[in-house]
């Protein structure tokens, strides 16, 4: 083995040190550290086994030097090494860095369906004027979706709404059905409040018939009931005026023509001059140059008697709604079967 002059051996140390300035990844140390300190090939490890060979007189000397060699060299590897280790983990957090300022990417909101932001705006509207929202039972007895209603069981108008009857086996249990209607809840109000009464029904009912563009056999309804004395037709105009300007835009017009139903005395179906025409005809109001949004009426004393209300001290309006009916008029929708068929490429546009 060589043995280096103890002068050389510092000679050793300048030269391993700047080599090791230059290394600036893994790869460099591996080969630097196989250059100076591996077995075998290693120069500075070649120095320190010199050391078996060397005279007696010349051993403590020279291992002192070239100890210290082997130090400084091994301090400087390692300082170097967690050098590159602490710039490779910056270099990875640099890469991976996220900036807390920026904003974060945008997910996709759920929407409202349109039946439900058009039942709101309904309710909104009918709040305005001190009414407040009440729910009824969506399996209903018939003695509060008809009889009450008065709509006994032979009477003719129940062919007006096809029903979903629910079978019930206790023996004494009146029929139960889905309710078609919103109207039984106005029973329930009435039986436990006096007068005054200001309700609006929202919920779905149920119709046992077949689906077209116009029908389905689930809807959405709000039943209107107001009850107190002195309450008129003009009232109930005046209700109804100001609905259909806050669905429809201020310059609505409404007309009431008289109609039938069981539970009202008079009756009316409720139109608006149409929006697309301005009343000059065209296929959206058939010509007519009104489109039909509703039907209501002064809820008949039998009615109110029924509850317990004094009819000749108490009058009331009522009014039911179809939810859909006034989306499809409102957003031009030809098909009341879109609104249930998950379609994303329907739902979406509201």
């Amino acid at each position: 083995m060589t043995v280096l002059p103890v002068a050389e051996l510092e000679n050793l140390r300048v030269q391993a040190e700047q080599d090791l300035a230059q290394v600036t990844d893994d790869a460099a140390l591996e080969a630097w550290r196989i250059r100076y300190l591996s077995r075998g090939q290693g120069r500075i490890t070649a120095a320190v086994e010199a050391l078996r060979s060397i005279a007696a007189d010349q051993r403590r000397e020279y291992g002192q030097a070239v100890n210290a060699l082997k130090r400084a060299v091994e301090e400087q590897f390692t300082a170097r090494r967690e050098a590159l280790a602490r710039r490779r983990i910056e270099d990875t957090v640099q890469r991976g860095r996220i900036d807390v300022t920026l904003p974060g990417r945008p997910k996709p909101l759920g929407r409202l369906h349109p039946t439900t932001q058009t039942l709101r705006d309904m309710i909104a509207a009918f709040q305005e004027l001190g009414f407040n929202v009440a729910e009824g039972p969506e399996v209903e007895w018939d003695w509060y979706n008809f009889s009450k209603l008065r709509i006994p069981p032979d009477h003719p108008a129940r062919d007006m709404w096809d029903t979903f009857w629910v079978d019930v086996e206790h023996e004494g249990e009146r029929p139960m059905l889905l309710r078609t209607h919103t109207s039984p809840n106005q029973i329930r109000v009435m039986e436990r409040q006096e007068p005054p009464v200001r309700v609006l029904v929202p919920g779905r009912c149920y119709r046992f018939e077949a689906t077209d563009a116009t029908h389905e056999w689930m809807l959405t309804q709000v039943e209107l009931l107001a009850v107190d004395e002195g309450i008129s037709l003009a009232d109930l105009k005046g209700t109804l005026d100001h609905f259909a300007k806050r669905m429809f835009g201020p310059d609505r017009q409404v007309m009431l023509h008289h109609s039938y139903f069981p539970f009202v005395e008079p009756g009316v179906e409720v139109a608006v001059d149409c929006f697309l025409c301005r009343g000059d005809g065209c296929r959206t109001c058939k010509g007519s140059g009104w489109i039909e949004i509703l039907g209501a009426g002064m809820v008949h004393p039998e009615a109110l008697e029924g509850v317990g209300y004094d009819s000749r001290r108490y009058t009331g309006f009522a009014a039911g709604i179809g939810v859909e009916r006034i989306a499809m008029l409102r957003h031009g929708i030809d098909d009341i079967r879109e609104f249930y068929r998950n379609d994303i490429r329907f739902l979406e546009q509201f």
